[in-house]
């Protein structure tokens, strides 16, 4: 590797970190001891987004199988589904196939971190006696590999669960920019333009709109575009911040998580 590539790859890395508003690693572990203390039916504004309408998904979800000799009412699911939505609040999904049956799904990450062994195992234990209430037979994935399933997952999740900051110095400053898929914070040296990656629909254009406000209101008002540490961003530091979120869009695209998606909403909710 050339020093030329290699001094674009050390300051690609340089600039991305510098931009970077946080790592959620700490709003991870304060937000699970909050909903442990306030319950597990905290309703996320991320989640409000999320059509009612989701459907489980092994990819994020630990799903059960229930089925009947014969058709079960659709009543008589929904009246015992509900004390174990009252007990795991968003965190669950109830679905009817038309294959026929049914598929009970509690999602194993999400903002606050993977699911406990507890939960998984007090989840499935209640599947469990609805479908026997029920006259039913299930067919559950086995809890050790979900567990590591789920903790890999969160790994990915912590990794990719960033927010990248563009400051415009200048005086004065009030934009009003319309609907964008970045934050505009102001201040009283200007503003500050987010975006939250993993929930930001078509990650690569949603930058580019944001570098190019940020540098048409610095231009514009005579001010700068700057860095957390006030180092000037220049086209080709925008670029370097451009790549490095590529990377972490393919991290999320591996796991077949587009950033943006119904899925990525449920997951960093």
């Amino acid at each position: 590797m050339s020093d030329l590539v290699l001094g674009l790859l050390v300051l690609g890395a340089v600039v991305f970190a510098a931009v970077l508003v946080y790592n959620r690693l700490q709003e991870r572990a304060a937000q699970g001891a909050a909903e442990r203390a306030f319950g597990s039916s905290h309703t996320d504004t991320l989640m409000e987004k999320i059509p009612s309408a989701a459907s489980p998904d092994e990819r994020v979800d630990y799903v059960i199988e229930i089925k009947g000799a014969r058709p079960i009412p659709a009543a008589l699911v929904h009246e015992g589904w509900r004390p174990i939505e009252q007990r795991f609040g968003r965190r669950v999904l109830l679905a009817a196939p038309e294959s026929g049956g049914w598929r009970a799904a509690l999602q194993l990450v999400n903002r606050s971190g993977a699911v406990s062994e507890a939960e998984l195992v007090e989840f499935r234990s209640q599947i469990y006696s609805l479908a026997a209430r029920l006259g039913a037979t299930v067919a559950a994935p086995e809890v050790r590999q979900a567990l590591e399933a789920a903790r890999e997952l969160d790994r990915t999740c912590t990794d990719t669960d960033i927010q990248v900051a563009l400051h415009v110095l200048a005086d004065n400053l009030d934009p009003d920019l319309g609907k964008q898929p970045f934050q505009v914070v102001r201040h009283e040296d200007g503003v500050t333009l987010v975006l939250d990656v993993a929930v930001t629909p078509d990650l690569g254009r949603s930058y580019e709109a944001m570098a190019r406000a940020g540098r048409d209101l610095a231009a514009a008002h005579g001010g700068r575009l700057v860095d957390d540490r006030g180092n000037a961003l220049d086209d080709r530091a925008l670029a370097a911040i451009g790549a490095q979120l590529e990377a972490v869009r393919q991290m999320l695209a591996v796991r077949g998580i587009e950033t943006g998606s119904a899925l990525a909403l449920r997951l960093f909710s």
